[in-house]
């Protein structure tokens, strides 16, 4: 399985927010945000390719509860299965973050989905190969109803502007087994003061149409630093 990235920090989104975690961050992806954060996980992935084993003692050596497995896209590797079940053996709270695309018969304790709306898709004179590859995966209902149906989960919607908030909310049409309450809308960006201008409205929105507001309290704490 490729790693870019194992290390220690703080859970900055959703509700875990604030909790001690080791963070075990694949490289790889199937999608190609505009946005995307973690370029080295997607755009340009780098890392080794680690055995279970490898990362199972890594995850030992930092001697905390809760594990968060993200990317990229955790779900492209077939090694996430085998990696989970020796997680759980160890007692591992397990959290998987991905974007809903994909499927696998993963063991965990929080299944964190961020679906992704048209606000992600690459621009056609930008990357034109992905604008087209991504705005055909990025939503597969079918493995967003397995998710749901089989695990916790929570959904995470990444949000720029209030038109955003309309795709959400069609999104969520579509799906009217989903809780309202597990919905978190988050704002896009990892300029402060950008967060800031995002988080006026957007908080007063999600209040007033029943979804919790998810910060990216990382981004408060450390910066848009690599590694926390």
């Amino acid at each position: 399985m490729r790693i870019c990235e194992v290390f220690p920090s703080r859970q900055g989104e959703g509700c875990l927010t604030g909790t001690p975690s080791v963070f075990v961050r694949a490289s790889g992806c199937n999608l190609r945000c505009r946005w995307c954060d973690t370029p080295y996980a997607s755009w340009s992935p780098e890392g080794d390719d680690l055995a279970v084993d490898e990362i199972v003692e890594r995850v030992d050596g930092h001697g905390l509860e809760h594990v968060v497995l993200t990317g990229g896209e955790p779900m492209l590797f077939a090694e996430l299965v085998p990696l989970c079940q020796a997680l759980r053996q160890r007692d591992y709270h397990i959290t998987i973050e991905t974007a809903g695309t994909l499927f696998l018969p993963v063991e965990c304790d929080l299944m964190s989905i961020s679906p992704k709306t048209a606000n992600s898709t690459p621009a056609a004179d930008v990357a034109p190969r992905w604008h087209v590859r991504h705005e055909r995966s990025r939503h597969v209902p079918e493995v967003i109803r397995q998710l749901i149906g089989r695990y916790e989960y929570q959904l995470k919607f990444v949000v720029a502007e209030p038109d955003d908030c309309d795709q959400v909310e069609r999104w969520l049409a579509e799906f009217p087994e989903v809780d309202r309450a597990r919905v978190m809308l988050m704002p896009e960006g990892t300029d402060p003061a950008v967060l800031a201008e995002r988080t006026r409205w957007l908080v007063a929105h999600s209040r007033h149409h029943g979804f919790e507001f998810c910060p990216r309290r990382h981004i408060e704490w450390y910066g848009p630093v690599r590694g926390k």
